[in-house]
């Protein structure tokens, strides 16, 4: 049986009804992330992270979710990382999930905070043996030379942890749990009226409205 994304295939058919959404949004959230694993979308878990620098400037990365929760949304980055400085200074951020070939957003507003160190070394172990490497060889969003430089650095850290079976987390490494305040589904329509049901987290729990486009 094909399933409903696979039947509405032109913009705009898929219409976004509050009775159609889940009343938790993290489940709705759940629920659309592997709607768009399942169709195929690249990276389904790529976010689109918006945070304030220190000196109030705005600026945006990809980063790649990995947990969701009751909680909240996991992702791992360095902590020495411009991202990191900005969390540091400023825990309040946006992201976006753009999946665009269903014709779905999903935006959250929250604030973030680091996660236990037993999880950051749990999903640290998970990553693979390059990656950890590049984990201590980079001072990730530092200026370098070269990419030559890079490498080297690269270098380095493998022949210091040649022979060690399992590399250590950094501890300029780890990971944040983005807390929602705000969860909004948005499902493109014709004529630019798209659906937007935002769901804001409050005192009785998840009150959900709809937006203008």
């Amino acid at each position: 049986m094909s399933s409903s994304l696979e039947r509405h295939t032109d913009y705009g058919e898929i219409a976004l009804e509050e009775g159609s959404l889940s009343a938790d949004p993290i489940e709705q959230f759940r629920l659309w992330l592997d709607e768009a694993d399942s169709s195929g979308v690249y990276e389904p878990n790529a976010m689109v992270l918006s945070t304030i620098d220190p000196d109030g400037a705005p600026t945006i990365r990809t980063v790649l979710l990995r947990g969701v929760s009751d909680e909240g949304f996991a992702f791992y980055t360095d902590y020495t990382s411009q991202k990191g400085k900005a969390l540091a200074a400023n825990p309040d951020v946006a992201v976006v999930f753009p999946w665009y070939t269903l014709h779905r957003q999903v935006i959250i507003r929250g604030s973030v905070e680091k996660v236990p160190e037993a999880d950051s070394d749990a999903y640290f172990a998970t990553r693979p043996r390059d990656s950890r490497i590049g984990a201590w060889a980079s001072d990730q969003s530092q200026p370098i030379d070269s990419r030559d430089a890079l490498e080297q650095k690269v270098q380095d850290a493998t022949k210091r942890f040649d022979g060690v079976d399992e590399v250590p987390r950094p501890e300029k490494w780890g990971g944040y749990l983005l807390r929602p305040r705000s969860i909004e589904f948005w499902a493109g329509r014709r004529s630019r009226l798209h659906d937007r049901i935002r769901f804001i987290n409050s005192d009785r729990g998840w009150i959900p409205e709809r937006l203008q486009p």
